[in-house]
């Protein structure tokens, strides 16, 4: 897992580091002078979040006079997580932006820092109707599952047949759950030879993970291919592939370094890419936004942020996008502008968030 450090200047700590941005911003009707903010992540080890913090530290430190501090357990740990949110409550009162994998357990803990004041941005995984938050920053996950499944359809020839495997890190996590599901629907619709097993849970902890894999190729040593959904799927497939010598289709999400070597060398056929340093850019700046230029009142619906696809057509130029929050940000910022500048066509019924 290392091996992520490379992408920033500076490695993040086991659970949390802190940014201070400089410079002034005041708006009309809100809250002028220094602001006090953070977010809360799943798994602060993983590169996932790891993506989502730099593009929050990204935004708070171009807003300018925020404070910003990330927090997150070292492993995927729902209530550690809620404990380190609620630490965060108490320091940064001027807005959070909360990632998670276990939304139930954490509607209590939003629902009684919303009700404190605190504006609450949920980012990646949609809130729980009691939690009181009402604005997601988020993917359209169904539809990446789509597009994993049509990048596959593609290199499976016509009409195929035989087994496909969809793996799971964290069953029970919509993001997660909506990606699988629109990788199975796809298959079912467009090519109906091919019997889809799973979800598995393949568990977010790298070693799990790569165990729980090596378990379903030995199960199925004749499918079609194996498809994660979440961030140690992709490097884990690529690793057990290249040591079976399989000649089966590998691919999973996120682009972890070790993920973008897997797609250079081959060893997969594409990383689905959530865009995750843009979700934790924009859910940050528009808090930031809301906070000064809105009294604290943020939109209310789905955000919807866009994904795309890493192949052998873009590789170099993503890999050279990771070298640093800088690069992030240069190759993001036509899109930051454009979303940021036209908020109310990227606003979609929280109802509708997949």
């Amino acid at each position: 897992m290392h091996s992520r450090i490379r992408t920033v200047s500076a490695a993040l700590g086991a659970l949390m580091l802190l940014t201070a941005g400089c410079g002034s911003g005041e708006g009309p009707g809100g809250k002028s002078g220094n602001l006090d903010m953070g977010i809360a992540v799943a798994n602060i080890s993983l590169n996932f979040a790891h993506e989502m913090v730099l593009g929050a530290e990204s935004a708070a430190e171009h807003a300018g006079n925020v404070d910003f501090k990330a927090v997150g357990p070292p492993n995927t740990d729902g209530p550690a997580e809620v404990q380190l949110f609620q630490n965060l409550t108490t320091t940064a009162k001027d807005g959070i932006v909360l990632e998670n994998l276990d939304p139930p357990i954490f509607t209590r803990p939003a629902a009684r820092a919303v009700d404190k004041g605190i504006p609450i941005v949920a980012l990646d995984t949609s809130p729980t109707d009691g939690s009181k938050v009402t604005f997601y920053v988020g993917n359209d996950n169904y539809a990446l599952g789509e597009l994993m499944a049509e990048e596959a359809l593609k290199r499976l020839g016509d009409d195929p047949e035989g087994e496909i495997v969809i793996g799971v890190p964290n069953p029970g996590t919509p993001v997660l759950d909506n990606r699988a599901k629109g990788i199975a629907d796809t298959f079912k619709k467009k090519a109906p030879k091919v019997e889809v097993l799973g979800p598995f849970q393949t568990y977010s902890d790298p070693g799990q993970n790569h165990n729980s894999w090596s378990a379903q190729v030995s199960a199925h040593p004749d499918a079609l291919a194996f498809l994660g959904v979440g961030d140690a799927d992709s490097y884990n497939l690529a690793k057990i592939k290249k040591q079976r010598k399989g000649k089966w289709l590998t691919a999973g999400f996120d682009v972890d370094p070790k993920t973008l070597e897997a797609v250079k060398d081959g060893s997969n056929f594409v990383a689905i890419d959530p865009q995750h340093f843009l979700k934790g850019y924009l859910s940050t700046s528009i808090l930031i936004e809301s906070v000064r230029d809105n009294d604290g009142k943020l939109p209310e619906g789905w955000f919807l942020s866009p994904g795309g696809v890493v192949d052998s057509s873009n590789i170099d130029e993503i890999i050279t996008r990771q070298k640093s929050a800088k690069a992030a940000y240069d190759w993001y910022k036509p899109v930051i502008d454009k979303l940021l500048g036209d908020q109310e066509a990227q606003l979609k019924p929280l109802k509708d968030a997949r």
